[in-house]
């Protein structure tokens, strides 16, 4: 069960895209909207990373900012970023603390024994790091999150 809406975010310290090290606490007085995925380069992720993209402008009116979140390292993170033209960090949970901290951990991904990714799951975290949204999925192959429900738990915290 992942994270409960009301609880406290868990921090972490990822590194992005470009090997910045990035922490939840960072944006305090902020909303973000954090959304870990599986994978890089799958499609259904490709999908749901480029939809927040295209979402970008009516969620940062929401004073909320867009972070994806995968185990994939930040090389790879980079070459995704960049073929989807994403705005926003793509951090690199390699060790994966963040997904075993909010709770969204997929073991034994593809059929890898041992072989742990995030569930895709999207958290809206206010600007005091509590999460009031939380949504994740049991099928993360196909399943994409409800956007219109994240739009609207951002809109709400303004």
């Amino acid at each position: 069960m992942a994270i409960a809406v009301g609880a406290a975010a868990p921090d972490f310290s990822l590194l992005d895209q470009g090997g910045e090290a990035h922490t939840l606490s960072q944006h305090k007085g902020r909303n973000v909207i954090l959304a870990f995925f599986p994978a890089a380069f799958s499609g259904v992720c490709d999908t749901e990373m480029c939809t927040f993209r295209d979402s970008l402008s009516e969620l940062e009116n929401a004073n909320a900012d867009v972070i994806g979140v995968s185990v994939d390292a930040r090389f790879s993170n980079a070459e995704f970023a960049t073929k989807h033209n994403l705005p926003f960090p793509i951090l690199s949970d390699y060790n994966r603390s963040a997904i075993k901290a909010y709770d969204v951990v997929w073991p034994n991904f593809a059929g890898m024994d041992g072989y742990d990714a995030a569930t895709r799951s999207v958290f809206v975290i206010d600007g005091d790091g509590t999460v009031q949204y939380a949504w994740a999925t049991e099928d993360s192959q196909g399943n994409q999150p409800p956007y219109d429900d994240v739009k609207a738990a951002a809109a709400k915290l303004g």
